[in-house]
C-alpha cells in the first residue's frame, strides 16, 4: 500500500511538471508566427507620430533604433505614453500639446533603461517565461544575436496561444483540475479599483504608482462594472483628447473607440483549466475574479498563470528568485 502511494505521488509530481518540461524544450524561435508584423521606431521620430502609429497598427509598443548607433536600444509602450501624460498634465513649465512635437530621444534617457531586457532566438520559452515574470515586463525582444536585429517580441500572450496550438499532445496536468481558490492563482490583497466617479487622471496615477496593466472599474457597491487597461489610454492619442484628464471614468470608458478589451471574469471555485480556456478565447490579458454578486475580489493575470502552470511546479517563484 505504501509503495503504491510513493509512486502514485512520484507520478504526480512528474505530471505537474509537463509544461515546465514542454517549454524547456521548444525555443523562442518555434513560437515566432510564420506570418507577422513588426513595426520599429526611429529614435528621431516625433512622440506623436510614434503613439498614432500604434494605434493605427493596433500595438502596444514597437522596438527602438537608433540610427547613429545602428542598434536596438529598447522599447517604446504604452506606459511611456502613461508616464509622459502623468507627468506633464499639470506641469507649470512645459504645456501637454507641446509634448507631441518632442522626439523620442527628449524622453529615452527618462523612461527607458539603459540595458534592456532581450533574449536570443535559441533560448528556451522557458528562459523567456522567467525574464518576463522576474523582471516583470510584458514583452521580451528577440534579437538575431548575429545582425543584433529585433525578430519578434515574445509576450506572456504568445507563449500561452503557442502551448494552446499543442494542447491536444501534451498530457494535461492533474492541477488544472483544482480551483482558483485552492491554487491561490492571482493577487487577491490590496487590490488596484478605480471608481467610475474618479477622474481619468486619477486613474492615470494609479497605473504609475501601483504600476498595474489594468483597473477594474467599481462603483459604490465594489460591483465591477468595466476594465479599464493601460491599452485604453492609446484611446487618448486616437482621438486627441490627451488635453482633457480631468472627465470622469464613466466618460472616459463611454469615448473609448478602438481595441476595447472587456471585462472576462471568473469565480474562486471555478478550475485553472477553465480560467486558462476563457483567457485563450477571449484573448485577453487577465481575468477579474469576482463573487456571485460582481463584486472584486482579485485578478488572475497572464503572469499568474505562466507562473502557476510552469515556473511553481519547476519550484521556482520569480519574484522571490534573487
Amino acid at each position: 500500500m505504501f509503495r503504491r502511494m510513493r509512486e502514485e505521488l512520484m507520478n504526480s509530481e512528474a505530471n505537474a511538471e509537463i509544461y515546465m518540461k514542454f517549454m524547456k524544450s521548444h525555443c523562442c524561435y518555434d513560437a515566432i508566427p510564420t506570418s507577422c508584423k513588426l513595426v520599429i521606431f526611429d529614435t528621431t521620430l516625433q512622440v506623436k507620430k510614434a503613439f498614432f502609429a500604434l494605434v493605427a497598427n493596433g500595438l502596444r509598443a514597437a522596438p527602438l533604433w537608433d540610427s547613429k548607433k545602428q542598434r536596438f536600444v529598447g522599447m517604446l509602450t504604452i506606459t511611456d505614453f502613461i508616464n509622459i501624460l502623468h507627468r506633464y498634465y499639470r506641469s507649470p513649465l512645459v504645456r501637454i500639446g507641446e509634448i507631441q512635437k518632442f522626439l523620442i530621444q527628449a524622453f529615452f534617457h527618462i523612461y527607458c533603461p539603459s540595458h534592456p531586457n532581450v533574449i536570443s532566438p535559441d533560448a528556451s520559452l522557458f528562459d523567456a517565461i522567467y525574464l518576463l515574470l522576474r523582471y516583470k515586463i510584458h514583452r521580451l525582444p528577440v534579437i538575431d544575436p548575429v545582425s543584433g536585429n529585433v525578430l519578434h517580441i515574445i509576450t506572456h500572450k504568445r507563449i500561452l496561444k503557442f502551448l494552446h496550438i499543442f494542447q491536444e499532445t501534451v498530457p494535461k496536468p492533474q492541477f488544472l483540475q483544482k480551483t482558483i481558490q485552492d491554487l491561490g492563482v492571482g493577487t487577491f490583497r490590496n487590490i488596484a479599483t478605480v471608481q467610475q466617479t474618479a477622474s481619468l487622471y486619477d486613474a492615470l496615477s494609479l497605473f504609475v504608482e501601483r504600476r498595474v496593466s489594468a483597473l477594474p472599474v467599481v462603483n459604490t457597491k465594489g460591483k465591477v462594472v468595466a476594465l479599464y487597461s493601460r491599452f485604453d489610454v492609446i484611446n487618448l492619442a486616437a482621438r486627441k483628447t490627451y488635453n482633457n484628464l480631468n472627465i470622469s471614468m464613466q466618460e472616459a470608458i463611454q469615448q473609448r473607440c478602438c481595441f476595447i478589451e472587456g471585462v472576462i471574469k471568473c469565480l474562486p471555485d471555478e478550475t485553472l483549466g477553465t480560467a486558462i480556456d476563457r483567457i485563450v478565447k477571449a484573448e485577453v490579458h487577465r481575468l477579474v475574479l469576482v463573487d456571485r454578486e460582481d463584486i472584486c475580489l482579485g485578478i488572475v493575470s497572464l503572469s499568474d498563470l505562466l507562473q502557476a502552470m510552469v515556473l511553481t511546479p519547476a519550484g521556482i517563484d520569480a519574484l522571490l528568485a534573487f
